[in-house]
């Protein structure tokens, strides 16, 4: 099983990073600020405009380190990748899967399927979890809608007629997304989805959350061989890690959903840490982004059995597994692609 390794997160904007011998140095106005060895690192993320040299991109790219550029406020802009790795035989596999319908939707029914199931847990958890302190019928009026909607997966015959149900059942799982914050309501209150830009402090917080888990799962689809950019749920776009987008379906309950909710409950952040700009647009600011990621990293250091695999693992190899587990079935492997299912 692979290692969990280190993410380093860079979050000055005006940081440079260089590359002395085995170390990566970051300077910042041209004074050293952090030396760190490379080889316990599996991804460095920098928030800023400044770049890297071409040395340290270079060795990222030959050791399979992702390198991922985000603007400060935490929006996309590049991931540095070196040469392709992995079987060719499996992304052909992977490109033909892709091209055939059927196929397309098989995976992508799984996809939804690991989604509602995981959407459904989030519910039923803050339903144990606070029963006192909130709707529970209603949450578990939801809780059966959506696992009705999972009955309705396997009679999908198109990509429209997925996302419909999941479009769906994203407006009734959202619907009563506010009512499981507990705490900080005058700061922190849900009344839809919204992004490019995030127009409340919760979306703010989802966004970003959602940004690194679509980063670190990219890097799992490469790692295992995969082309991140040809999914099989969401079209191929020009730039869009479209696999990725169809990977975090299963993941962004467990990783994201359930993490924003205990840090606002848990008063762990506040609102002070968050500023709508004059577009409307809502940001973070640096010490409640380190905040969260440092809750992030800690999350992923947690074990759980894996509900396929029966091993325990780190939780942030769950991307990496899961990637596994849609290589070995688009081998033949696996009769199936078992989605990851919250326990």
């Amino acid at each position: 099983m692979k290692k969990l390794l280190n993410v380093l997160y860079v979050t000055f904007p005006d940081a440079y990073l260089s590359l002395e011998g085995e170390t990566i140095v970051i300077k910042k106005e041209e004074n050293v600020t952090v030396r760190l060895p490379l080889h316990n690192l599996e991804n460095i993320v920098c928030f800023g405009y400044q770049g890297a040299s071409p040395a340290l991109m270079g060795i990222c790219a030959e050791r399979n380190i992702g390198l991922c550029f985000l603007t400060p406020h935490g929006r996309f802009l590049a991931r540095v990748s070196g040469k392709v790795k992995g079987n060719v035989l499996l992304r052909k596999t992977q490109y033909a899967y892709s091209e055939c319908r059927e196929k397309s939707i098989l995976i992508s029914s799984s996809f939804l399927m690991g989604k509602l199931y995981n959407c459904r847990k989030v519910l039923d958890r803050a339903v144990r979890d606070h029963a006192m302190l909130l709707d529970a019928d209603s949450l578990k009026s939801i809780s059966q809608k959506l696992k009705e909607s999972m009955k309705v997966l396997p009679e999908c015959h198109s990509q429209e007629e997925l996302m419909g149900v999941e479009g769906s059942a994203a407006k009734l799982y959202f619907g009563v997304f506010d009512q499981m914050i507990l705490q900080q309501k005058d700061a922190f209150y849900f009344k839809e989805r919204n992004r490019r830009p995030p127009l409340d402090n919760v979306n703010a917080l989802l966004s970003f959350l959602y940004t690194i888990l679509t980063n670190e799962t990219s890097s799992a689809l490469e790692t295992v061989g995969l082309d991140p950019y040809v999914g099989f749920l969401h079209q191929d776009r020009p730039g869009r890690p479209s696999l990725s987008l169809d990977l975090i379906e299963e993941l962004r309950p467990v990783f994201v959903d359930r993490l924003a909710l205990s840090l606002i409950n848990r008063k762990q952040i506040s609102g002070s840490g968050f500023t709508t700009k004059e577009s409307g647009g809502v940001i973070m600011d640096d010490d409640t982004r380190k905040l969260v990621l440092n809750a992030w990293q800690e999350r992923k250091n947690e074990e759980i059995e894996h509900p396929f695999l029966k091993e325990r693992i780190k939780f942030g190899l769950i991307p990496y597994v899961q990637a596994l587990l849609l290589s070995r079935y688009l081998r033949g492997d696996l009769d199936a692609y078992p989605p990851f299912f919250w326990s």
